[in-house]
């Protein structure tokens, strides 16, 4: 069970690092609806090549906290990430789904944005799925 959440949540970190690389790169695919914008659809953060690095990056070393804790691969962590990984991501994944409480989460005020309508459907519940497999995985290792 342990290395088919591993799988799973390694397989969207991979695929959510990618697109933060395209977008970076000056990719236009999704972007629109990426960014979190005012009722007027203007955007709340312009995110640039470093910052989506930066996010990409994130994911990956997020990935491997995963492959490690899942016994898909041997690599030595420090120990506390070792011990403790897991939970941050939980935790990471649980915040952003609970948002900031106007733009983004489930909480967000402004709903009527094509990001806002995203995040509701997708992006959030995204997220708490993230967390609950990486909390599901922290028990079960």
């Amino acid at each position: 069970m342990q290395t088919t959440i591993g799988f799973i949540l390694v397989s969207i970190f991979l695929f959510l690092a990618g697109i933060h690389i395209y977008w970076g790169f000056g990719g236009k695919w999704g972007n629109d609806a990426a960014i979190p914008t005012t009722e007027n659809n203007k955007k709340v953060i312009d995110p640039k090549l470093k910052e989506c690095l930066v996010v990409a990056i994130a994911l990956l070393s997020l990935s491997v906290i995963v492959l490690v804790k899942s016994e898909i691969i041997a690599f030595s962590l420090p120990n506390w990430l070792q011990e403790y990984g897991l939970w941050i991501i939980s935790i990471l994944f649980i915040v952003r789904a609970i948002g900031e409480f106007k733009y983004v989460g489930f909480f967000k005020k402004v709903k009527t944005t094509k990001f806002a309508q995203m995040d509701t459907k997708y992006f959030s519940p995204l997220c708490l799925l993230i967390s609950f497999l990486a909390m599901t995985l922290a028990f079960t290792t």
